[in-house]
């Protein structure tokens, strides 16, 4: 019973890897860190004009757990990278990135959260935007 949803996740990332390359967002690629293993994603994102992040190029590795979309997938960069939602070990922390419901502390809204109807391209395309948006950067990374 257990590999049931991970073959379905397996498909659902092989539709939404496709999907992004078919129609990628800008300042934003994504690959397979090894062919074989479809929830591991080598993620670049490019830092967009105007910011504190422009020019640079972000590497990042997207983990996907076996029960995707039900649980949201966890990023940590591989680059050098200063952000406040960055943790020293590049694990990124940020609303959209936890899991869903209500916020066992009490500081997030339940909608602010991983919600499984969510898509790498949505999730990314609202980040990227944010990132464009915002005159200081990546400061509002997590508000997607």
């Amino acid at each position: 019973m257990a590999t049931q949803p991970a073959s379905q996740a397996s498909l659902l990332l092989q539709k939404q890897l496709k999907d992004l390359c078919k129609h990628p967002v800008d300042g934003f690629s994504a690959g397979l860190v090894v062919e074989e293993n479809i929830f591991e994603w080598s993620v670049t994102i490019i830092g967009p004009p105007d910011t504190l992040y422009e020019g640079g190029f972000f590497n990042a590795v997207m983990s996907f757990p076996e029960d995707y979309p039900n649980n949201p997938p966890t990023v940590r960069f591989t680059s050098e990278m200063w952000h406040p939602n960055v943790y020293p070990d590049g694990k990124v922390c940020i609303s959209i990135l936890h899991p869903p419901g209500d916020d066992p502390n009490g500081y997030e809204l339940a909608t602010e959260r991983w919600n499984p109807v969510h898509t790498v391209s949505m999730g990314k395309s609202a980040q990227m935007k944010s990132v464009r948006d915002s005159k200081e950067g990546m400061r509002h990374l997590d508000h997607i």
